[in-house]
């Protein structure tokens, strides 16, 4: 697996995520975790799995956590990346 075109793949998904207002994360918080798989600009195809939840106490701070891998060996050790959204919208630890 590519690592870096990985995490590029993974950072351009979680962007995604990072766009949505922390009301729009709480309806995502415990849910089911999103699953996609994209295209890399080698053409290999990886699988993103995308989860939110509470950080610590429900209402409070919400992280959204990110993986990826190629469905070879990686998939035992996925990249990962994640981050974390206060109420008020702004992004803790940035």
């Amino acid at each position: 697996m590519n690592n870096k075109e990985a995490k590029k793949v993974l950072a351009d998904k979680l962007s995604e995520y990072r766009n949505l207002s922390y009301e729009q994360l709480v309806s995502k918080v415990d849910q089911r975790s999103d699953r996609f798989e994209l295209p890399g600009s080698s053409g290999v195809m990886y699988q993103v799995v995308i989860r939110v939840v509470w950080d610590d106490k429900q209402g409070e701070d919400i992280r959204v956590l990110g993986s990826i891998d190629d469905s070879g060996w990686r998939s035992f050790f996925p990249l990962g990346d994640d981050f974390i959204v206060a109420p008020d919208g702004t992004f803790v630890g940035e």
